[in-house]
């Protein structure tokens, strides 16, 4: 019953606020809590049971007035946007029109200005661009300032993927909802799995919990349904985020891609309507995936000291918007709306508990072994010549403990090498003047790996590891 008191507060917040229909979702989660807690054997007395029935029935009373002002508002907005469908002509009395034809107009005098026309008004003050002979420029008038998104309006979500045209944002919140899309990938990431070296087990278990649910939708149905969510965690530089956008790409799913600084905003409850306005967008969007990077810095652990208030309605909401995110929203044709959501963390243990139960599936990836590796530094050699004694064999076993990030930046210091002997005594205008093909024609040596391993160590601990794979081993779930 601790929530219990959050949850009405917020409840009643919203309601003053106007957001009903997020109002009554917190009404029912209280409402829903007394009945476990009724249920329970913990309550025995029948007075302190009477008591709480009583508050359930109030509690009952105040969800039915605000789904009532919910419905009246709504039947208001269908009012007054009905008269707006009709024809606007008005035909007037024949006692109106003008018998005689107008006066002539004055002739216009130069040293005059005429008087401002309607027309004039909607014409922006600001001066215009001068052009070169002298004239001003027709084409440089400054843009007019963009017009506050009116309730309910229709914000376009773009074209850039197939079979998108149709789907558009029906919300109160326009203006969130353009600010938001600067986040959404219209196109794919081009990201494959052929791209990500290794992690053959986290690639099929994300494509089980991921990719199949939108191949096969008619047998992921009631027991198996997907997924709620997937949390990647792991040390940094792994490929988590790379691993997500090969997700998106492999599904030809809208990318989402989501970090703290995205939904922070200092005016009161904007964060929070940002948090339901990036799961409506994706809805539209649908099917789309919601990849959260680096969630603990958005969705830590509740009730710690100096946690803010904002903080604290920020996972609330979205807590109860990963509950309903696979609710029964149906596309046009009868589908499921698919929303995915796909996090990220370097701190799996300063996540929330009810944000870790809703992230269903929550797979490790673990450092590059010996054969990720190799094949890491073919990928990354593949666009530069290299020299027959290369030996990636040795390279691969002396990057033991090396993340995929470390293994990269030495196959980059070793690829800079060759330019770096080329260039070495030569002055600035020299360096300059050299052709493009003289620099290329040293390839990558085994040398340069020599060197390129002694400046570049790996930074991931062994400490961090052993922390990793003990919250793994205990709270894992691939």
């Amino acid at each position: 019953m601790s929530g219990l008191k959050e949850h009405l507060k917020l409840a009643r917040e919203y309601a003053v606020e106007g957001l009903y229909d997020t109002s009554v979702i917190f009404f029912d989660n209280a409402v829903a809590q007394i009945n476990k807690h009724l249920n329970s054997n913990s309550v025995e007395d029948p007075l302190v049971r009477a008591k709480w029935m009583k508050v359930k029935k109030a509690l009952c009373e105040e969800t039915e007035v605000v789904k009532q002002l919910d419905a009246e508002r709504r039947a208001f907005k269908e009012t007054t946007r009905s008269p707006s469908q009709s024809s606007s002509f008005v035909f007037q009395p024949l006692d109106n029109y003008p018998t005689t034809s107008p006066p002539p107009p004055p002739p216009h005098d130069p040293d005059v200005w005429r008087p401002p026309s309607p027309d004039d008004a909607r014409r922006p003050t600001r001066p215009t661009a001068r052009s070169k002979d002298g004239a001003w420029a027709a084409r440089g008038s400054a843009r007019p300032a963009p017009r506050a998104a009116k309730p309910n309006s229709r914000v376009s979500t773009g074209t850039g993927k197939k079979g998108k045209d149709n789907n558009k944002y029906e919300g109160p919140d326009g203006e969130l909802a353009e600010m938001l899309e600067r986040d959404v990938l219209e196109t794919s990431p081009a990201v494959r799995w052929d791209d990500v070296a290794g992690l053959t087990q986290a690639k099929s278990l994300l494509e089980e919990a991921l990719v199949l649910p939108l191949w096969m939708p008619e047998y992921f149905q009631g027991i198996r349904r997907p997924w709620k969510g997937v949390l990647m965690f792991g040390p940094p530089g792994t490929g988590k985020t790379l691993l997500a956008k090969a997700v998106a790409t492999e599904c030809g799913t809208t990318f989402f891609n989501v970090s703290s600084a995205t939904l922070a905003s200092k005016w009161r409850g904007e964060s929070e309507r940002m948090v339901r306005c990036l799961f409506d967008l994706a809805r539209a969007y649908a099917p789309s995936t919601i990849f959260i990077d680096e969630i603990d810095s958005l969705c830590n652990a509740r009730g710690a000291s100096g946690e803010h208030e904002s903080s604290r309605r920020v996972k609330s909401e979205l807590l109860v918007q990963l509950d309903g995110v696979n609710n029964s929203s149906t596309n046009e044709d009868g589908t499921r709306k698919i929303v995915m959501v796909l996090a990220a963390t370097n701190f799996p243990w300063d996540i929330d508990e009810a944000l870790r139960r809703r992230l269903e599936k929550r797979i490790y990836i673990p450092l590059p072994n010996f054969e990720s590796r190799k094949e890491l530094i073919r990928i990354n050699l593949r666009t530069v010549e290299v020299s027959p004694d290369v030996n990636i064999d040795e390279v691969a076993r002396r990057t033991e403990g090396y993340s995929g990030d470390d293994l990269t930046n030495v196959c980059r210091d070793a690829s800079l090498n060759g330019m770096r002997r080329k260039i070495a005594g030569k002055t600035r205008d020299e360096i300059k003047n050299m052709s493009k093909d003289e620099i290329s024609k040293d390839p990558v040596a085994m040398c340069d790996f020599e060197a390129a391993l002694k400046k570049v160590q790996p930074s991931v601990s062994q400490a961090d590891i052993e922390r990793h794979e003990k919250w793994y081993a205990e709270f894992g779930s691939a």
